[in-house]
């Protein structure tokens, strides 16, 4: 209970990502947030960010009805994407299945308000265990899947079986099949990723406003 009003306290919000850089880009704007916010760093790889989430979950009572959004970098599957661009996935799906996303048109909404200047892409965001490149790229966008990197699919998938909640992902392009990058943050696609990262916040702390959350 908040001790003011003594009506419920707002569920928190778990912001996962996989790479230090992520967060660096994460870790200025938490002022403005509905509730409590943690910004998770996994680390790379489906099953760092399993194994990160399932544990940030279990670890604190306080955390069992946390809302959960997948972000960081992407590689954009579409031809015509650039660095810079954000994906909002509707859906995240790797070998293991597919996990719906919550309250997709309003988060792209909040976004375009707090990104100006962005592309927004709304579709399917694809898991693989690896850097996915050249031929692989283009399969993966053939088979329907807008946008691919290592940790979104299981990052929902461990927050969905630990309890029933919202979850989401946003992901910035960071490569694309026109603009392929050797090392994120040493080429102009890399720093224009990071500066639109920075800007993400309010429109995740919108939708975690915007939540119905379940009270158990």
């Amino acid at each position: 209970m908040t001790p003011a009003t003594g009506t419920p306290a707002p569920a928190p919000l778990l912001i996962a990502c996989a790479l230090g850089i992520e967060r660096l880009a994460l870790r200025g704007g938490l002022g403005g947030a509905a509730g409590p916010v943690t910004v998770l760093r996994t680390g790379m790889g489906p099953q760092a960010a399993d194994r990160a989430v399932a544990q940030a979950l279990a670890g604190d009572p306080a955390m069992r009805e946390a809302a959960v959004i997948a972000t960081g970098f992407c590689a954009g599957l579409a031809p015509g994407m650039h660095p810079g661009d954000l994906v909002v996935a509707d859906e995240t799906r790797d070998r293991t299945g597919r996990t719906e996303c919550v309250g997709v048109e309003f988060l792209a909404k909040e976004l375009a308000r707090a990104v100006t200047g962005s592309v927004i892409h709304t579709g399917p965001l694809v898991g693989s265990d690896h850097v996915v490149r050249g031929a692989e790229r283009a399969d993966l966008h053939a088979a329907g899947a807008l946008a691919v990197d290592m940790e979104s699919a299981a990052t929902l998938r461990s927050a969905v079986r630990a309890g029933s909640r919202p979850v989401a992902a946003v992901r910035v392009v960071v490569d694309a099949p026109e603009h392929e990058l050797v090392r994120i943050g040493t080429l102009r696609g890399g720093i224009s990723a990071f500066r639109v990262l920075r800007t993400v916040l309010p429109a995740f702390f919108e939708w975690h406003r915007s939540l119905l959350l379940p009270r158990r």
